[in-house]
């Protein structure tokens, strides 16, 4: 191809790919598959390849690149990077709005407010010269700001090249412009790393601000592009830009750039709050961590002339959401024993109110992340609630010790059973090795009679620590030989709950073959890796006699997985359960498989369907060949709703115009 030829393809590609960027990440609407995208990107990297002259800085090939920094360098921001003076109630939003009032020049009118949900991640800074991203800089002091270009690069919701759509006068990229907002990581992406940071037996992440926080400040930028980073704008900053905060969103949205879509304006403190209390409770539903709502006079010049009283702004406040984060002392500090044999240390703390509710006990993670934190028992800590879910320890408040704390050790022995404890290699989890230790044995029965399992209704927790206790079983593999007289022994069982116990035992012995792998508890085997396993094998027999090569080639299972199995089927005890599961009289059946006729299609389920369960309509989707996923995305074909829905999916749902399905559509796509 000559090369006039090759830099016009380039440039179209270049194009196209940063077209279809912005209509993914910023419109909410692809119009092609991941696959075009793709394809698209490999084209425009092997032309620059082949054609290096081609190659250009800001093209969509390299948004990661680059060796790993020893430090960043820092830069002067070029006007400061100031926080806001926080308002916490109604009367000092007022007080704030009644001293805006009283400072402007005699005539002006009041001036409106600019709403925005304050996100809780990381302050950054983007300057373009010219329409290109020329460098990023943190808050920093407000004054100096580190240089994170180099992982700011990799985010794929920042634009490399401001976007050209012809809505926008050309004196905006004539020059340098600046556009602020925050880099967050959003819930489900959280969640759902974590999920798998978990099944590699990881410890997980704190939570979305400091994961988020943490990623952008990676000293190399391959890190940061691992992570789900997006950015949000707030302002945009140049001699030719509005001169309000409502256009600058316009503005920052035909450049490229996602914005809050909820931002509004009210001409007065009853409109303002008016937007604050809807959002105090409706935060929960949104997939990103909001600690507040920031209020600003929109005009711009206004703001300009009331100028900055300390280090903030006299035309901008942050009104504060009640505490997410509190204070408590920590009274003792104890293990946990999982079904896999982790041992987690969690914090038994002075009841305080958090988010709502009460919380007397707060996850530790591992011994490492204790003593990072300087954590000891009597210590005063900050607790919050990782993405509004789990209490978790912040930090320790060392200055206010008094010499009666004591440090935490973790125990050599195990609690449960003293067998000794051991760290494996390169896992921050210590873990009991003794696979009859009675707290994981408790923990894998009650895995095994769980509702993704062999769902065994009226064996919950409680009874299943009383039939251990008991010495009535000692696994899950003697539940199909209790008789109703034994049960009717026991503290809270009459005949009749007896007998409704045993009889929904022995209905249960009948069990597909996906639920009877996930029910073994083999290690990484979730319900994904199961239903594909049973997909795979077809039978019992088979997959206990499959071997490590014939495992990586199913679906879905890696080395990790397939080695995990191989360890737990060599394992004589483990056969040992199986033959005495079939003893006993369990079957696992073929998994159903009804087709493809959902093949390719994802679903997510909301709300409480009347005639199956959660977990039956999903078996459903997955027999027909279908993906069931717990978050909406871009990716998702349909979201089912039944009753009481969760209005955060919904509200997703409308965002990637989704289409919305109720419980007798789903049956009738079944």
């Amino acid at each position: 191809m000559p090369m006039h030829q090759a830099r016009d393809r380039a440039n179209k590609l270049r194009a196209e790919i940063e077209e279809l960027r912005y209509r993914y990440h910023v419109l909410n609407d692809p119009d092609v598959s991941d696959e075009v995208y793709t394809s698209l990107t490999k084209e425009l990297r092997e032309l620059e390849e082949t054609y290096p002259e081609l190659r250009d800085p800001n093209s969509p090939t390299q948004r990661v690149g680059g060796q790993p920094l020893e430090q960043f360098p820092t830069r002067r921001h070029s006007s400061p990077m100031l926080s806001l003076n926080d308002v916490f109630d109604r009367q000092e939003l007022e007080e704030w709005a009644a001293r805006v009032n009283k400072m402007l020049q005699q005539g002006q009118t009041s001036p409106s407010y600019h709403m925005d949900l304050k996100m809780d991640g990381l302050a950054t800074a983007l300057i373009y010269d010219y329409g290109e991203l020329s460098y990023a800089l943190t808050r920093g002091d407000g004054y100096n700001g580190e240089d994170i270009t180099s992982n700011v690069r990799t985010i794929d919701t920042v634009p490399l090249r401001l976007r050209r759509d012809g809505t926008v006068e050309q004196a905006v990229y004539e020059g340098r412009i600046e556009i602020r907002g925050e880099v967050v990581i959003y819930k489900s992406d959280f969640q759902q790393l974590n999920a798998e940071r978990g099944e590699q037996g990881e410890p997980a992440y704190a939570n979305p601000r400091n994961l988020a926080a943490g990623s952008v400040r990676q000293l190399d930028p391959k890190l940061a592009a691992s992570r789900p980073l997006r950015f949000h704008a707030y302002r945009v900053m140049g001699d030719t830009t509005p001169d309000n905060l409502y256009d600058e969103y316009q503005l920052a949205q035909a450049l490229g750039f996602v914005v809050n879509d909820m931002h509004r304006l009210a001409p007065d403190v009853d409109g303002v709050m008016e937007f604050v209390n809807r959002w105090q409770t409706e935060r929960q539903e949104l997939d990103f961590q909001v600690d507040g709502v920031v209020v600003t006079v929109n005009q711009n010049h206004v703001r300009q002339e009331l100028g900055v009283v300390g280090k903030a702004p006299r035309g901008a406040v942050a009104y504060k959401y009640p505490a997410e984060r509190e204070v408590s002392t920590i009274k003792d500090i104890q293990v946990n024993v999982g079904r896999t044999g982790a041992v987690t240390p969690f914090a038994v703390l002075e009841p305080l109110q958090l988010a709502g509710t009460t919380v007397g006990m707060a996850t530790l993670h591992n011994e490492d992340e204790i003593k990072r934190k300087d954590i000891q028992i009597g210590d005063h800590v900050v607790v919050q609630k990782a993405g509004d879910i789990i209490p978790e320890i912040v930090e320790s408040l060392p200055k206010l010790r008094d010499g009666s704390q004591q440090p935490f050790h973790m125990p050599a022995h195990c609690p449960e059973c003293d067998t000794p404890l051991w760290r494996p290699e390169d896992e921050a989890v210590i873990r009991c090795p003794n696979p009859d230790c009675p707290a994981r044995t408790h923990r894998r029965i009650e895995r095994f009679v769980s509702k993704s399992a062999f769902d065994i209704e009226g064996l919950g927790e409680r009874i299943v620590k009383t039939l251990l206790d008991e010495d009535l079983i000692g696994d899950a593999a003697d539940l199909f030989t209790l008789s109703v007289d034994q049960l009717e022994q026991l503290e809270g069982f009459g005949p009749k709950a007896a007998r409704n116990t045993v009889e929904a035992i022995q209905a249960s012995k009948r069990v597909p073959l996906d639920r009877f792998i996930l029910a073994l508890d083999i290690r990484h085997i979730g319900q994904e890796a199961a239903f594909e396993l049973a997909r795979a094998f077809g039978s019992l027999e088979s997959f206990t006699r499959a071997t490590e090569a014939e495992l990586k080639q199913v679906d879905g299972i890696g080395d990790v997985v397939s080695r995990s199995v191989m360890n737990w089927m060599a394992n004589s005890e483990n056969q040992a359960l199986i033959a005495k599961l079939q003893a006993n009289g369990v079957t696992a059946e073929p998994t159903e498989q009804t087709g493809d006729k959902l093949g390719g299609l994802t679903f997510v389920i909301t709300g409480t369907l009347a005639n199956m369960s959660r977990e039956e309509a999903e078996t459903a989707i997955r027999n027909r060949g279908g993906s069931p996923t717990s978050s909406v995305s871009s990716n998702t074909d349909y979201v089912v709703t039944g009753m009481n829905p969760g209005s955060s999916k919904l509200q997703q749902a409308r965002q990637h115009d989704i289409t919305q399905i109720d419980e007798d559509q789903f049956y009738a796509l079944l």
